[in-house]
């Protein structure tokens, strides 16, 4: 015959843990217009001030405005630290590094031509002009100045993530773009870059490179769509890692731009690039990129210090 103790110990056991368990406090907060300016749950559900003085249930701040310690949609102020405006230059650098590519690939020469200096004109002009106009009509509209929010962590990307559901009794919509207007402007970049190549890039190309330059557009139609998927899902990841992925890449693209090259001598590869001036070309622009990305990394702020 079993021994009752271990199941009486079982059973007292149970009784402490369920006389232990206590409902969880409930938040409780003001729904709906108040007078009084109180908390709204969550990090990013805010009140927006009303005309008579009130103020709005909690909800989504407006555009351009951020949700304060006290919980008021308040208009951010800020100017983008040197960080942020270098993510906007990655972000400017990304579709120009791909348009190049693509001519380059488009074309099949070893040496530069006038069709194809032609073309990266036009690439660097159709890029130049989308950020021209994206800067411009970017509040303030008409400056070059940009009036932002600052980014503070990660979760300020992703608010779609964060919408609370406080006691379990809704869920209270409060997305909106929190790091305003770094994550909109991309996306107005990345469609003017669109337009402009379409209305600049076939007239060049029907009559420099009448049947290769089609594939470069071609290409483009496709990449510039993906970056604004990539940028919707990403962005936040981007926006702390870019300074890796360019160091990265640009060294994983110059070694295998070397590779390709006939005489894999140390002598070979040096004097080609002295000669070649396609060579030389690229060369500077890894380096290029890749003190790009040293200086997003200390932000010049440790070389400042030695």
């Amino acid at each position: 015959m079993a021994h009752p103790w271990p199941l009486l110990l079982l059973v007292v056991g149970l009784c402490a843990v369920t006389h232990a368990y206590k409902e969880p406090k409930s938040f409780n907060y003001e729904q709906g217009v108040v007078k009084e300016l109180s908390h709204c749950p969550g990090r990013y559900c805010g009140r927006t001030r009303l005309e008579n003085g009130s103020w709005s249930a909690c909800g989504a701040c407006e555009r351009g405005l951020r949700r304060d310690n006290r919980s008021a949609c308040v208009e951010c102020h800020d100017e983008p630290e040197f960080y942020d405006v270098l993510y906007l230059g990655f972000m400017g650098l990304l579709p120009l590094t791909f348009h190049l590519g693509c001519i380059d690939a488009a074309a099949k020469r070893r040496t530069f031509t006038y069709e194809v200096i032609a073309l990266y004109g036009s690439a660097i002009l159709e890029v130049g002009v989308a950020a021209v106009v994206t800067l411009l009509v970017t509040e303030p509209i008409g400056s070059f100045n940009i009036r932002s929010c600052k980014v503070r962590k990660l979760a300020d990307w992703y608010p779609l993530l964060h919408n609370p559901n406080p006691n379990y009794e809704g869920k209270l919509h409060c997305t909106q773009e929190a790091v305003y207007p770094l994550y909109s402007m991309v996306f107005v970049f990345y469609t003017l870059c669109l337009m402009v190549m379409l209305i600049i890039r076939p007239v060049l190309s029907s009559k420099l490179m009448p049947n290769r330059g089609k594939s470069a557009i071609y290409s483009a139609l496709y990449f510039l769509p993906a970056l604004i998927v990539v940028h919707a899902i990403g962005a936040g990841l981007i926006y702390y890692s870019f300074p890796y992925m360019v160091i990265i890449m640009s060294v994983i693209s110059n070694a295998a731009h070397f590779a390709f090259q006939l005489d894999q001598s140390m002598p070979g590869l040096l004097k080609g690039c002295v000669r070649d001036v396609r060579n030389l070309v690229i060369l500077l622009g890894h380096w290029g990129l890749h003190a790009y990305g040293i200086i997003a990394i200390t932000q010049l702020t440790e070389v400042s210090e030695l």
